[in-house]
């Protein structure tokens, strides 16, 4: 039985004048360079834009789909089935083929960009345009599981030293440990705020971006001209004359600051956007039915959320601009609901508990059975084995994570998208099925981005009853199916 046609639209993140150059890298750069998945590669112009038509084939060479790319906003793509009873998931790759193409595109493209990003209020804007990263929000933001990976190793340390220092003391340490881990545990919320840039309120609740889009070519002859001090000048003066004065910015009156101090500056280029954050929080809130947690901002272009605290009522959600910058509104409130998704199962204390009870089984149970388990290399093969089921276990939560954001905030396709956008490259690696496994035992406690996407486009909300019984049920399926191949 043949399949039925399948047609998506797709806006591209980079402007208009950019769309010759993201046709000429998608046709020369992605598809040219894999002539083993795509033949009868054709690129044509036509009154109304530029097209792409290819076939997409299996590794026997058998031709599975055809494939048609139109130009345009949105862009327009055609799948239609060549072979009878293609999968579902070939599909669902060939739509990823562009999405990937895109995505690889414009972050080339970011990389020759200059942003400006402040929040509605602040007296004196910071410099964004090349801060580094603080190195506690890099961390945190992978994995706050990472932050209870450094209590174990540094409980290790503290071992050793009161091993040595204070031998009557050593068994009561690894109380006092777990004790101070609680605490970094308990008040994350506040360390979390401290080290973020811009706290959002009711107040002041916008955040403001500005992107000028470079020639690519000319990203490096661009940065040594314009130093960083004209960029500084240029970002206040669009805040002092046109956000106080007309409470947003437009792309008009801001290409007129970048001419004035002799920026080149052409108006296709120049994209301006505006968001509620506050606004978005308090929906996502609602939903849940929650109180309005604390909400900041890292000026940081990592496209990433995360949540902290011990409960919703002292919950904290950090938004990097990355994040508002790379996704449209609704895929934001997608996000926020898979991060609230974690403030009501209160991960952040199970992940503790979790990590605290193989700490205190391993000193107090395996310690004394086993002493030289922990004066020989079999240590690092237990730790390592530990941390590989720790991890596992947490994907469980992140799992679930995306069924609450479904169940609560609704639109799961809408959350998949936006984790074909922020995950494109790990979706490209794990074509490779060994790339897959790794994903699976790797220290991450996020699932494959391809499980995650291919579940939430599958999926029936209504249907779930217990979100974390079915995660562990797709999870271990998932993993188990990667292993059959």
């Amino acid at each position: 039985m043949m399949s039925a046609p399948s047609s998506y639209r797709i806006t591209p993140e980079v402007p208009p004048s950019y769309y010759e150059k993201l046709f000429d890298f998608i046709y020369s750069q992605y598809l040219l360079a894999q002539k083993q998945r795509f033949t009868n590669i054709t690129r044509e112009t036509t009154d109304h834009g530029d097209k792409l038509s290819y076939v997409v084939t299996d590794m026997q060479g058998k031709q599975l789909l055809g494939v048609e790319v139109k130009s345009g906003t949105p862009f327009e793509l055609k799948i239609n089935p060549i072979e009878p009873g293609v999968s579902q998931t070939a599909i669902e790759e060939a739509k990823q083929d562009v999405l990937i193409a895109m995505q690889i595109f414009s972050q080339n493209a970011r990389s020759a960009t200059v942003y400006f990003a402040w929040r509605e209020g602040e007296e004196i804007v910071p410099e964004a345009y090349t801060k580094p990263e603080k190195s506690f929000n890099r961390f945190f933001l992978e994995t706050q599981i990472l932050f209870f990976v450094v209590f174990i190793i540094f409980g290790t340390a503290i071992f050793i030293v009161i091993s040595v220092a204070f031998p009557s003391a050593f068994w009561i340490a690894p109380l006092i440990l777990i004790g101070i881990q609680f605490f970094f545990v308990f008040y994350s919320n506040r360390f979390i705020a401290r080290s973020a840039d811009w706290q959002i309120t009711q107040a002041n609740p916008i955040i403001h971006f500005l992107e000028y889009y470079l020639p690519v070519s000319a990203k490096n002859d661009f940065n040594k001209t314009y130093p960083r001090e004209t960029l500084i000048a240029i970002k206040k003066e669009i805040y002092d004359e046109i956000i106080a004065k007309q409470g947003q910015v437009d792309a008009v009156s801001a290409q007129q600051i970048f001419l004035k101090h002799r920026v080149p500056c052409e108006l296709e280029n120049l994209k301006a956007k505006k968001i509620n954050v506050y606004e978005l929080v308090k929906n996502v809130a609602d939903r849940f039915r929650f109180p309005m947690p604390k909400v900041v901002v890292s000026n940081t272009m990592v496209p990433n959320a995360a949540a902290s605290g011990p409960s919703p009522s002292r919950g904290l959600v950090l938004i990097t601009t990355g994040l508002l910058v790379h996704l449209e509104e609704d895929e934001i409130v997608s996000v926020l609901g898979h991060e609230f998704g974690h403030l009501k199962g209160r991960d952040p204390l199970i992940l503790y508990g979790l990590v605290s009870a193989e700490f205190l089984f391993r000193f107090y149970v395996l310690l004394p059975l086993f002493p030289l388990l922990f004066s020989s290399f079999l240590f690092f093969a237990y730790f390592w084995a530990v941390m590989v089921v720790i991890f596992f276990i947490a994907k469980f939560f992140e799992a679930r994570a995306d069924l609450v954001s479904a169940i609560m905030v609704g639109n799961p396709e809408v959350l998949a998208g936006s984790l074909e956008k922020i995950g494109f490259q790990r979706l490209l690696y794990e074509r490779t099925p060994s790339f897959r496994i790794q994903e699976w035992l790797g220290l991450d406690p996020h699932p494959p981005i391809y499980f995650r996407v291919d579940r939430l486009e599958k999926l029936s909300p209504e249907k779930i009853r217990h979100p974390l019984i079915q995660s562990i049920k797709d999870v271990v399926r998932g993993f188990f199916a990667t292993l059959k191949g």
